[in-house]
């Protein structure tokens, strides 16, 4: 296939947009990628880059022997991954997590992308479907499609968008922490890809609160005021790996002590005890300027944000580089709406990839772009379509989307062991996870020599 060929259109810049896009060059189809920024902005996004990360900076758990997330890392960088390779570059000290710096990431994803010769960017919005004269499409529009797109994927397939809210956490400046309150540590001491040199797992900041400092905590963050919806927003659930501080909260009195402000694993240096409660901050930039507040997504107004969030033992300075946000997300019915290869079965020259699918996650985004990238070279080439076995975890996660979800139930769903199909043997506990991502693992590389040959970096 030459750059003269018919290319493939790509509707969205984001991760699984990108990754698509690389995936398909990288196979010899030629490109043009779609990206609506800054012709048109979004709630969450803040530069017209592509790859942006708008929530949080960290990809989650790098540990392929032990953890989903890892063993879907290790497949994306095993079938030559354009995410996974800006993000080992840009890697920061982030405990068991691969945590990047979000410019460098979005910059490196964007620079391999223009500087591939079948790749076209195009930066403007698609309003409405695709024209029908480009005849293979994949839609990556993440969680913010535009409406005139979003409005006419409705139309066609005759199914309402389903919402979610998403919530963004508060960034601080580094010089703003209090280290005489807040200490350095991950928990139990575990360090990650990106810890410094001597691997002490020093990764987090960790700010602690007695009893009495966390039951004000949490009645200030049930009674401050919250950003108000909208008539139309008002049944909106959110999705489950990222609610709202403050609504955790209100699950009970305890619930944030066994969340995100659970503080096993730590001990107060000050005074040698694991405190009642901890406020985590993880790096956010390669500089180590800017600190991340770990788990605290918000839908407090700005102004209770500052109000409240300085009440945190060692963060009564804090200086906020970015305060919390709230936006609304659409995905598709996709068990109900895709085929096995992510197309729409009402119009099969359009294919879905991203968060709109119904996947959350940088990574699981990420993976899906990958995953419709191939497939859509594959068809390009006239090759024959082949989807990862179901014991991976690429292949788990599509057959959930695709078909393994219940549609009458259908939620956005991470990588998760649960996922997988039973293994057989008497595994039990971290055995049963080891020898579930050792399978995963094989049976990747069996279906990536078997059908997909690596692509060229």
């Amino acid at each position: 296939m030459t750059s003269s060929a018919k290319p493939v259109h790509i509707v969205g810049g984001g991760l699984a947009g990108s990754e698509a896009a690389w995936q398909l060059a990288s196979a010899g189809v030629p490109v043009v990628l779609h990206e609506m920024r800054p012709v048109r902005g979004t709630e969450a996004h803040v530069t017209e880059s592509l790859a942006e990360l708008v929530c949080s900076n960290s990809f989650r758990s790098d540990d392929a022997a032990n953890n989903a997330v890892g063993v879907i890392h290790e497949e994306m960088r095993r079938a030559g991954s354009l995410i996974m390779r800006a993000a080992d570059t840009h890697k920061l000290p982030a405990g068991g997590a691969l945590a990047v710096d979000r410019h460098g990431f979005s910059a490196a994803v964007q620079e391999a992308l223009l500087a591939h010769p079948l790749v076209t960017l195009e930066r403007g919005e698609v309003a409405g479907l695709p024209p029908e004269d480009w005849d293979s499409v994949i839609v990556a529009t993440g969680p913010l499609t535009s409406p005139a797109l979003a409005e006419a994927i409705g139309k066609l397939t005759g199914e309402e968008s389903l919402a979610f809210f998403d919530a963004i956490a508060p960034i601080v400046h580094h010089e703003s922490i209090d280290q005489s309150i807040a200490w350095k540590q991950s928990r139990y001491d575990k360090g990650g890809p990106g810890s410094e040199a001597g691997g002490d797992g020093a990764d987090y900041y960790n700010c602690p609160m007695d009893k009495p400092q966390y039951e004000a905590f949490v009645a200030a963050l049930l009674s401050g005021d919250k950003m108000e919806f909208k008539e139309w927003e008002a049944s909106t659930p959110y999705f489950q790996g990222c609610q709202p501080i403050e609504v955790i909260a209100s699950t009970g009195p305890q619930s944030l002590r066994f969340g995100p402000m659970k503080p096993v694993g730590l001990r107060d240096p000050r005074t040698g005890h694991r405190p009642w409660a901890v406020v985590q901050l993880r790096q956010d930039n390669a500089l180590g300027t800017l600190w991340n507040i770990v788990g605290f997504q918000t839908k407090l107004k700005h102004g209770e944000q500052t109000r409240i969030f300085r009440t945190i033992p060692g963060l009564q300075n804090a200086e906020f580089a970015r305060l919390g946000g709230l936006h609304r997300n659409t995905f598709l019915n996709s068990p109900r709406l895709l085929d096995g290869t992510l197309r729409l079965k009402a119009l099969p020259r359009l294919r879905f990839a991203g968060q709109i699918t119904g996947c959350e996650g940088y990574v699981e985004s990420a993976a899906v772009g990958l995953m419709t990238g191939r497939f859509a070279a594959a068809e390009r080439l006239g090759l024959a379509t082949s989807a990862p076995p179901p014991t991976t975890a690429m292949g788990a996660l599509l057959g959930h989307i695709t078909g393994g979800a219940d549609a009458t139930t259908f939620q956005p769903m991470n990588i998760n062991f649960g996922l997988f199909p039973p293994i057989e043997g008497a595994f039990k506990g971290k055995e049963r996870k080891q020898a579930l991502a050792a399978r995963a693992l094989q049976d990747f590389d069996t279906w990536l020599g078997r059908h997909h040959a690596p692509l060229a970096a």
